[in-house]
């Protein structure tokens, strides 16, 4: 279903534009996105997707602009973090926090979104996909129990809802199970070293010789779907 530039987000030969949602998706996935989209409607709930297939070097960019100190670097706890005071280590971990490793991003397969309701919102509102959103106080709260009930039936699921000490939970983050338990297990420490190799990454040695244990840690160790 994937070939290895496809799997690390170096081509887009497996997803397609999707108008109707205004965003990028697996085209496997589109259907079932477009039918979820349509069922929380008429629940009064407008799944508004914010974000979804990013490409590799979109992703770097990210990356590098948390690691340089350009782009807010937040902790597990929220508050900001100053990059220059840390070391290498520690500044690699705490970008993995709330960022995936370009070449290791699930958005990298189409198949992952992150949503918010546009309904609940004003039209100036700017998500910042916190998890206090979504709690019982926030305006996403709605959409929260929503998905809780009815995403399943459409093939999603979030693969950060528990703490497993790697990516912080993210209530938002939703995956098309269908295809991304076939990407997920094609993405080995192997196709991510060849991906990585010659990349523009800060802190490319440093990633590369911790690569087996960010996978395991940032990668694999996900809440797997429902049965």
């Amino acid at each position: 279903m994937f070939n290895s530039l496809e799997l690390t987000g170096r081509a887009s030969t497996h997803v397609r534009e999707v108008p109707e949602l205004g965003c990028i998706l697996h085209s496997v996935a589109v259907p079932r996105a477009l039918a979820m989209h349509a069922a929380a409607r008429v629940a009064g709930i407008e799944i508004a997707i914010v974000s979804s297939f990013r490409d590799f070097e979109r992703q770097v960019a990210i990356w590098n602009a948390k690691y340089r100190g350009v782009r807010p670097l937040l902790g597990r706890d929220g508050r900001a973090l100053a990059p220059a005071q840390m070391s290498e280590s520690a500044l690699i971990d705490a970008i993995l926090i709330w960022s995936a490793l370009p070449g290791a991003s699930r958005h990298h397969w189409g198949t992952d979104i992150d949503v918010i309701d546009r309904a609940a919102v004003g039209a100036d509102y700017r998500a910042q996909l916190v998890p206090a959103e979504f709690d019982r106080h926030g305006p996403f709260a709605r959409l929260d129990a929503w998905l809780a009930a009815n995403m399943a039936t459409f093939g999603f699921f979030r693969p950060y809802t528990t703490e497993r000490g790697g990516v912080q939970p993210e209530p938002w983050h939703l995956s098309f199970a269908p295809v991304a338990q076939t990407a997920l297990a094609a993405l080995t420490p192997e196709v991510l070293t060849a991906a990585l190799a010659t990349s523009a990454l800060c802190g490319r040695e440093a990633v590369l010789a911790r690569l087996p244990e960010i996978h395991a840690r940032y990668v694999t160790a996900i809440d797997p779907p429902p049965l």
